[in-house]
């Protein structure tokens, strides 16, 4: 038998079994991975129990276990509107328009849905939403109270499960956000609670503590919620879940502020087979990261357009590190007893971070400091220096901030003024100046122009508009 003449078919069958589809052994192509992508609602990312907190959180602790928890992870905006719509769009706030709360983004900005959808994706939304407007963020809506919908989501999955098709779905909560008034308080007697350093030892803090540490265990009950239903749909082997804390809570130095309480969350993200169980990841990352990072794991290519980066080599193992610097900027004008302007930009690194406020010279306010807890601060302040200290730090901020968070993670000891470190100043500040350019953020004059960008306003400026101009068709 001559052998030679059977070598161009074997060549040929070869080279046809790394074709798609042309060789029986060729393995099947891997299913697009599920994303469950979970939120809470102004809670510290301190007060979770992974996180070393006092809160009790079984399940999160869990998925943490699980997986990853990652211990730098930051969104560039401290309150939830921004959030939100930084998270959706994988765009920085004042880029997008979204910079005030009760914002929406400028037309012809894409959503997390534009990209998904053309991947075969269904992409939905349960719970709280604080995104304008809909016609960019077209999500499949559902709510239980501003909460995620368990009945909606179990219908959801089960659909998704019998189609074979691939999902994202966003569980919004709306707790620990105040009113505290959810979940099993006398698991925390105020009494015997430890408060956080930064705060100023009043009965009002106490029993206004204990009740938010209690709601954070309520939120934590709808994680396991969310996590029973993916095993009750037998989805849970294929799907992405990721927990996040979102801004800091409604107590003073945290929501509202560019201080790590305000900017920095709990992010724990769990895929079995993929994460390994039980990683700590010191990677930096922020929310604009998500859009890109879900695009690339259902087996798209992020849009260039993006302001984040895919951080799935940093969940797959493959990296250590993905970003040297995260920002964060904050805006008063339009919140509930804000100032009518005090703006905040913010620049994080490894070891230092640079926070420039924008009117040093105007009292800071907004809606914690007119709730009982803040009074009772400033009560005890006509007695005690250590909460007068305090109150003032809150109210009074300098120009420019700078902390070195190895030596001091609770940012209290301002070295702007230093000398040996005017270096670093410079550097940071030369940063962050760049990144606001690039943004298109022109600081004060950004802050002034915020309530233009609330959807609440926008309506009474169309109808103004819409006045105007029938006002002038009477006079023609």
């Amino acid at each position: 038998m001559n052998h030679r003449s059977y070598l161009p078919g074997l060549i040929t069958l070869f080279a046809s079994c790394w074709l798609p589809g042309n060789c029986h052994a060729e393995q099947e192509k891997a299913p697009q991975p599920n994303f469950l992508f979970i939120i809470a609602d102004d809670c510290t990312y301190r007060d979770i129990g992974c996180y070393g907190g006092q809160a009790h959180t079984p399940n999160i602790d869990a998925l943490a276990r699980q997986g990853m928890r990652f211990t730098r992870s930051f969104q560039a905006a401290p309150m939830c509107s921004p959030t939100r719509h930084n998270i959706y769009t994988g765009i920085y706030p004042v880029k997008s328009g979204a910079y005030p709360n009760h914002t929406f983004v400028k037309a012809g900005t894409r959503s997390i849905v534009n990209y998904l959808k053309p991947l075969g994706y269904r992409v939905a939304l349960s719970g709280k939403t604080h995104i304008q407007p809909r016609s960019i963020f077209s999500f499949e809506y559902s709510a239980d109270k501003n909460n995620p919908d368990m009945k909606v989501i179990d219908q959801f999955l089960g659909e998704c499960r019998q189609d074979k098709t691939p999902f994202c779905l966003f569980a919004c909560s709306n707790e620990p956000h105040s009113p505290w008034n959810k979940g099993d308080a006398s698991r925390y007697d105020p009494a015997k609670i430890t408060l956080p350093p930064y705060f100023v030892d009043t009965p009002e803090t106490r029993r206004n503590f204990s009740n938010y540490l209690a709601e954070i265990t309520y939120l934590d009950g709808q994680v396991g919620e969310c996590l029973r239903l993916l095993e009750k749909h037998q989805v849970s082997d294929n799907t992405l879940v990721i927990f996040t804390s979102e801004q800091g809570s409604g107590f003073p130095f945290a929501k509202w502020t560019c201080y790590d309480n305000g900017l920095q969350n709990a992010l724990v993200a769990s895929w079995p087979g993929k994460i390994k169980p039980g990683q700590v990841s010191d990677a930096m990352i922020e929310y604009v990261d998500v859009v890109p990072t879900f695009v690339s794991a259902a087996g798209g290519k992020p849009a260039k357009v993006l302001d984040g980066k895919s951080y799935l080599p940093v969940l797959l193992g493959q990296a250590r590190e993905h970003k040297k610097h995260v920002y964060g900027l904050h805006t008063t004008r339009g919140i509930i007893n804000g100032n009518d302007f005090f703006g905040i930009r913010s620049i994080r690194g490894e070891r230092y971070k640079l926070i420039m406020n924008l009117t040093p010279e105007v009292r800071f306010q907004n809606a914690c400091t007119k709730n009982e807890v803040f009074r009772s601060w400033e009560e005890k302040a006509k007695t005690d220096a250590d909460a007068a200290d305090k109150v003032r730090r809150y109210r009074h901020r300098p120009g420019l901030e700078l902390f070195n968070l190895s030596s001091d993670p609770l940012e209290w000891k301002n070295l702007a003024d230093d000398p040996k470190l005017a270096n670093i100043k410079s550097d940071l500040q030369a940063r962050l100046m760049a990144w606001m350019k690039s943004q298109g953020d022109e600081g004060q004059q950004t802050e002034l122009e915020a309530l233009q960008h609330q959807g609440r306003n926008r309506n009474k400026n169309n109808k103004k508009k819409n006045n105007k101009s029938k006002n002038n068709q009477g006079t023609n």
